[in-house]
C-alpha cells in the first residue's frame, strides 16, 4: 500500500515538473521567436526597400560612352546597391515572355527604349532620397526620364515605421505575459508543497534553509526549460534561413548568441524570483491558512 502511494506521489511530482518546464519552454520560446524577429526586423524591411528598382530610360541619341561613364558614376554611387543595362531588344523580348505575343508584329518597330535598371540602398529609399536621385540624373542630356514607384515606396516606409512599432510592443507585452505564466506555474508548484514547507519551519528550520531546495529545484527547471526552447528557436532559425536565404538572418551570430545567452538568464532569473516569493508566501502563511 506504502509502495503504491510512494509512486502515485512520484508519478504526480514528475508530472508537476514537466508541466513546469514546458510553460516555461513554450513561453520562452514564443519570446526568443518575437526577439529573433526584432533583430532581424531591420533587415527584413531593407530587403523589401530593396526589391524598389529606379529605371533611367536613355534617348535614342545616346552614346556608348555616355551611357558607360553613367554605368560607371552610378556603380560608385554610394546609394547604388547594384545596376543593370537593359537595352530596347531584351526589354522587347522580356514583353514577349509576358504577354505571350509579339508587340512588334503589329507595331513594325521596336518602340522601347534603352534603360538602365537601378537598384537602390535600402537606407535611401525614401521619396526624397529617390527625386533627389532622379533630378540629378535627368538633368543628364541624353537621360529621357528617371521612373520609380512613389506611391510604393511611400507606402512601404509607412508600413515599416507602424511594424517597428507594433513589434516594440509586443515585445513588451510578450515579456510581462512570459513573467506572469512562468510565476504561475511556479506559483503551483510550490503551492502543492506548502504543507511540507510549514512542517519543515514547525520543526525549527530557517527560512533560508527551506527556501534553497525549491529555489534550486525551480531553478534547474529553468535551466532545462530555456535549453528547450533555444533547442527550438535553433530550429526554427535553421528552417527560415533555409527557406528565406537571402534574408541570411545567421549573418550576425554575435546577436543571435546574446539573444540564446538572455533566454537562458530569462529562465533562470524568473524562476528563482518567482520561486523566492512563492516560498516566502507560504512560510508568512498561518497553519489555518493554508488550506485557503
Amino acid at each position: 500500500m506504502s509502495s503504491s502511494f510512494e509512486r502515485y506521489q512520484k508519478r504526480r511530482l514528475i508530472s508537476s515538473y514537466f508541466s513546469v518546464v514546458l510553460s516555461i519552454a513554450l513561453v520562452l520560446f514564443l519570446l526568443g521567436l518575437l526577439g529573433l524577429l526584432v533583430l532581424n526586423a531591420k533587415k527584413v524591411s531593407d530587403h523589401f526597400k530593396e526589391q524598389v528598382v529606379v529605371t533611367i530610360y536613355l534617348k535614342d541619341s545616346a552614346k556608348e560612352v555616355e551611357v558607360k561613364q553613367l554605368e560607371k558614376s552610378l556603380a560608385m554611387a554610394d546609394y547604388v546597391k547594384a545596376t543593370e543595362y537593359v537595352s530596347k531588344d531584351q526589354a522587347a523580348e522580356l514583353m514577349k515572355v509576358e504577354n505571350g505575343e509579339d508587340f512588334m508584329d503589329f507595331l513594325g518597330y521596336n518602340p522601347l527604349q534603352n534603360s538602365i535598371d537601378v537598384t537602390v540602398k535600402a537606407d535611401f529609399v525614401t521619396e526624397e532620397q529617390l527625386k533627389k536621385i532622379a533630378d540629378e540624373t535627368t538633368g543628364k542630356s541624353f537621360v529621357e526620364e528617371v521612373r520609380y514607384d512613389s506611391d510604393l515606396v511611400t507606402l512601404m516606409n509607412n508600413n515599416v515605421r507602424k511594424i517597428s512599432f507594433w513589434i516594440l510592443v509586443l515585445s513588451a507585452v510578450f515579456t510581462v505575459i512570459a513573467v506572469l505564466l512562468i510565476n504561475s506555474s511556479i506559483r503551483l508548484s510550490v503551492y502543492a508543497k506548502r504543507f511540507t514547507i510549514k512542517t519543515m519551519q514547525m520543526v525549527g528550520a530557517t527560512k533560508h534553509f527551506i527556501r534553497k531546495p525549491f529555489v534550486w529545484k525551480s531553478v534547474r527547471l529553468g535551466i532545462i526549460g530555456a535549453l528547450v526552447a533555444m533547442i527550438g528557436m535553433a530550429v526554427t532559425l535553421y528552417y527560415i534561413n533555409k527557406t528565406f536565404p537571402e534574408l541570411n538572418f545567421m549573418s550576425n551570430q554575435i546577436l543571435i548568441g546574446s539573444l540564446f545567452l538572455i533566454i537562458l538568464l530569462l529562465g533562470i532569473v524568473i524562476t528563482w524570483i518567482s520561486t523566492f516569493i512563492a516560498t516566502q508566501r507560504f512560510l508568512n502563511l498561518k497553519t489555518d491558512q493554508l488550506y485557503y
